[in-house]
């Protein structure tokens, strides 16, 4: 097996551990958050309950995965190193509705600046089908597979018993 397919196969792996986790969306009965609602705490920023933070780069991870299943780090790196491919994918997590995010993307990494800086967002820490849909969408581009056809897979396998999917344009 090739450096790179077993380093697939561990964030296959990690889709195992980390598959127990729940869904993220707000549940029937509870308070959607404002997406717009925030606030700075010690050189993070939380909105609506998640966390913002911003890094020199996509290699230093936030310190808020610091404490966790190291999976979760992996799948975050993963996130960074697909972002051109995580962009153009939903999140069936319910996370369009209730923090205003537009594709599973958001769910890892708020803001890519120019000068490389990245602001993370801790919501795919807490959610088991953001950290499945980044490393599905992954593993799938480096089996060969075009935006077009990943998004197909995304929404075909997430389309029934989850949350609506965040207003993700179809790749072209």
């Amino acid at each position: 097996m090739h450096v790179q397919q077993k380093k697939w196969a561990i964030a296959l792996g990690a889709l195992m551990i980390v598959g127990g986790l729940t869904g993220c969306g707000v549940q029937e009965g509870t308070q959607s958050h404002d997406s717009t609602s925030h606030a700075n705490h010690g050189g993070q920023q939380h909105v609506a309950g998640d966390v913002r933070e911003l890094t020199a780069g996509v290699t230093v991870l936030p310190s808020f995965v610091k404490g966790l299943d190291p999976k979760v780090g992996q799948i975050y790196q993963i996130a960074a190193a697909n972002a051109d491919v995580l962009k153009s994918m939903p999140c069936y997590c319910g996370c369009g509705e209730s923090v205003g995010h537009k594709s599973n993307l958001d769910c890892f990494i708020h803001e890519m600046k120019p000068n490389g800086q990245v602001v993370w967002d801790s919501h795919g820490t807490k959610c088991g089908t953001c950290l499945d849909i980044a490393a599905e969408s992954a593993m799938l581009k480096q089996e060969g597979k075009s935006l077009k056809e990943i998004r197909q897979i995304i929404d075909s396998k997430y389309k029934d018993g989850y949350a609506a999917p965040t207003p993700t344009p179809m790749p072209s």
